[in-house]
């Protein structure tokens, strides 16, 4: 780590203010960290802790280098990213034995696919996504997978878990004598905080306080250390904070919907992905709409700039391609689409993407346009999301009907079969081609359950 930093900063590193864990690291292995670091051939100015000290630095909630953040401390060290990824990995190794009588716990090369794709499931449902799908070319067996779950099932799955993130706050609060009304800041820090349900929770826990989140959660512990590095430092005297984007900016996507990648007062340099699908079959080319602003609906901000992407392979709708929005210290924004199945990628280049081209007075302008028409956008962009669920339900039924008919021959097939059997001698064949045949009949009305299923939408 010592070598990264000095290749990146060109210079020698000596000293270091390094971060640890508070709720669980104990104090010999807060030394331990120490020796560690002075073997790397470090000076340790201070060991602060992660989600409390550091976080609070980094937002600038401090009065002083000698104020004491600290008032106590709660957690676990089974609570986090990973138990969130088995809760899904579980659901669907059940879905996948479950839908195809087999049993996938020993093959660890479809243990790890299966994992890698939920977790990158799950990242998507961190969004602003509503539901995220499972899509893995022959899992098991030859055997392909394809599954959804809706925000609404991840949260279902997970509710004890982020249940028993509220009861940590509250324990906090206890082991402090601290009302909840008496906190006047709220840091989010790490990936799993930006799962909505644990956002919305904590929201509701504080009686609707806004959460800090303009800093990259995953980031923003190192954004603290560095803060504290410089204030303990005698060669500055004041502290420089990272600039921030004035608005929100995002992609036109179904509906004129505003899709937001990077929201307002995001800390940058910063960088983001999300990811878009194709809106018909066989579609081999996206058209992306850069806009910046607040509105929901897209055409009611300012556009950016456009490009596109081609050679989308042919197949079905909901092809996934991965947008990367990336904000360098100059404020250039480099907006990339690519996808991953073919390797395709396009990219466009806009100067001005964090208002710089714009006075203050004219960003003021547009949030305040934002609060005004705050009820109508609302009201719009619950109209386009019904119109596009609408949209959604009806290709699955027309997806599964067609499934449907094509299963309704198999199993005309498999009853003649299975009727000729019955009517032959009674000893013309053994136990096992009676079970033999019954399995197969089902495994083909299982298929068409499956199909049924897909139609309660």
């Amino acid at each position: 780590m010592r070598n990264i930093a000095e290749a990146y900063l060109q210079s020698p590193v000596k000293n270091a203010v390094i971060t640890v864990p508070a709720a669980y690291f104990s104090d010999s292995q807060r030394k331990a960290t120490r020796d560690a670091a002075a073997i790397g051939g470090l000076n340790v100015m201070r060991i602060i802790d992660e989600p409390t000290a550091a976080a609070a630095i980094a937002y600038g909630l401090y009065k002083g280098t000698n104020c004491h953040i600290m008032k106590a401390t709660a957690g676990n060290d089974h609570l986090g990213g990973e138990d969130v990824d088995n809760r899904m990995f579980n659901y669907f190794m059940k879905e996948f034995n479950k839908k195809n009588n087999v049993d996938i716990s020993g093959n660890s090369r479809a243990l790890r696919r299966l994992r890698n794709e939920c977790e990158r499931a799950k990242r998507l449902l961190l969004s602003y996504n509503v539901d995220a799908f499972i899509q893995i070319d022959s899992l098991f067996q030859g055997i392909d997978f394809c599954s959804s779950i809706s925000r609404v099932k991840f949260e279902y799955l997970n509710r004890d878990l982020f249940r028993e993130c509220i009861d940590t706050v509250s324990k906090c609060l206890t082991d402090a004598n601290m009302d909840k009304n008496c906190v006047d800041h709220v840091v989010l820090v790490g990936g799993s905080s930006r799962i909505p349900k644990v956002k919305q929770l904590l929201q509701e826990f504080f009686n609707g306080k806004d959460l800090c989140m303009s800093i990259n959660p995953d980031e923003v512990v190192a954004f603290g250390a560095a803060v504290q590095a410089a204030l303990l430092s005698k060669r500055f005297k004041n502290v420089l904070l990272h600039d921030v984007s004035p608005l929100s900016l995002g992609i036109l996507s179904k509906g004129d919907i505003m899709s937001v990648v990077v929201p307002r007062n995001t800390t940058i340099p910063a960088k983001r992905k999300q990811v878009f699908y194709t809106l018909e079959d066989n579609q081999t080319g996206l058209k992306f709409k850069v806009f910046e602003g607040e509105r929901a609906r897209a055409t009611d901000n300012n556009l950016l700039g456009w490009f596109s992407l081609s050679g989308i392979p042919k197949g079905p709708k909901r092809h996934p391609v991965v947008l990367t929005f990336d904000i360098d210290s100059n404020g250039i924004l480099y907006v990339t689409a690519e996808d991953e199945t073919s390797g395709n990628s396009n990219e466009i280049i806009i100067s001005n993407c964090t208002g710089r081209m714009m006075s203050q007075k004219e960003v003021a302008r547009l949030i305040q346009e934002a609060r005004v028409y705050e009820a109508e956008d609302k009201k719009f962009l619950d109209k386009a999301r019904a119109r596009n669920d609408l949209d959604d339900c009806v290709y699955k039924m027309e997806k599964a009907l067609k499934d449907m008919e094509r299963s309704k021959e198999v199993i005309t097939v498999r009853i003649l079969k299975a009727k000729s059997l019955l009517t032959d001698d009674e000893d013309q064949h053994e136990k096992g081609v009676f079970e033999k045949e019954m399995k197969h009949l089902l495994k083909v009305f299982e298929r068409i359950i499956a199909n049924i299923g897909k139609l309660n939408y």
